[in-house]
């Protein structure tokens, strides 16, 4: 079977030419499906992607022969499943390999923004001076850390919180009681949450039942002078929601690693030029400028995941994924 591979990094390329050894039917290419927009293969059989890559009709034309799609990512909202299905492709992802690895970049970004980290950096950077003019934080020991979402990553939150002897809040729609009594944590509803946290950070699978979870109706219900974390997806907040608390002050900050629409940030003129702008995009790209230049805003560039043992654990699933479907199994389906 041909496997056709979109890579970023040499060594990645590497990794798998070694970990696939004996495989002599592999063309990678550097860069994204649609950075290799004239590229097509008539032969290729398996694909393999990261999740910059968007897989949909278009793109499924270009191989006509694929039959299994092995996305490099937990999350699989970059292919349309759909359009998959009818076509007989399979797809996989990888289940778990970052638990820890983005619930530690999440409280990251909390005491970050908890003891003003980078204004602090920046200021001796820049301006060589040492004073402390400015940069007052808050503790986090006896605030209230609401997590939405107490899976796998969830959980990873929930026992970093209490080591800081915070009080945790989790809304889930699956609720496991004997965890929660052994971690020390509640149950909530999600309007309970949103109003006792001092912290929410968000941990939740990007679906239509999480697509703008926090929005302009709800956000109000919010905590006032609460924090947002959100190492998910964009979608899952309403971006011109959060510019409106932030302008009302209604809440006090956030530490964003995702983004509504960030694939089209640093692009936007492009978009304006576009013979068929979309004006709803171009809003939300320039609602992500506002949050960029915000005082109270720390945003990283979707890098939560992006460790050395993480990496590696995505690409040894992806392997598997890969050998089981050669081999006539589906392993980690996801359609």
């Amino acid at each position: 079977m041909k496997i056709l591979y979109f890579y970023q990094d040499e060594w990645e390329r590497e990794f798998f030419s070694k970990s696939l050894e004996g495989e002599n039917n592999i063309t990678f290419l550097k860069g994204s499906i649609q950075e290799n927009s004239d590229y097509r293969d008539a032969e290729a059989e398996i694909l393999s992607i990261f999740v910059n890559s968007h897989v949909g009709a278009e793109e499924m034309e270009r191989f006509p022969n694929l039959k299994f799609i092995a996305a490099r990512s937990t999350g699989f909202d970059h292919i349309n499943l759909e359009e998959a299905q009818k076509r007989g492709i399979k797809v996989s992802n990888v289940p778990t390999y970052g638990e820890n690895t983005v619930a530690e970049f999440a409280m990251a970004l909390l005491l970050a923004i908890s003891r003003k980290i980078y204004p602090a950096y920046d200021r001796v950077l820049k301006e060589g001076k040492f004073s402390q003019d400015g940069l007052r934080g808050f503790d986090l020991m006896g605030k209230t850390m609401g997590v939405v979402g107490g899976g796998n990553i969830g959980r990873h939150m929930i026992r970093m919180a209490k080591g800081f002897d915070m009080n945790v809040l989790v809304f889930d729609i699956h609720r496991d009681e004997d965890f929660a009594k052994k971690a020390g944590f509640e149950y909530a509803d999600f309007d309970e949450l949103l109003e006792k946290s001092d912290v929410i950070s968000l941990h939740v699978p990007y679906n239509p039942h999480t697509h703008h979870l926090i929005n302009l109706e709800n956000i109000s219900k919010i905590k006032k002078g609460a924090y947002i974390i959100n190492t998910s997806r964009g979608e899952v907040i309403e971006t011109m929601a959060l510019v409106e608390a932030l302008k009302k002050e209604s809440i006090a900050g956030a530490g964003l690693d995702v983004l509504e629409e960030e694939g089209s940030m640093g692009d936007e003129t492009a978009l304006l030029f576009e013979e068929h702008a979309n004006p709803e995009e171009l809003k939300i790209v320039l609602a992500n400028q506002y949050l960029i230049d915000h005082p109270q805003v720390i945003i990283t560039p979707h890098n939560a995941f992006n460790t050395q043992e993480a990496i590696e654990r995505i690409f040894k699933t992806t392997i598997k994924n890969i050998e089981a479907f050669k081999k006539g199994t589906i392993i980690n389906p996801v359609s």
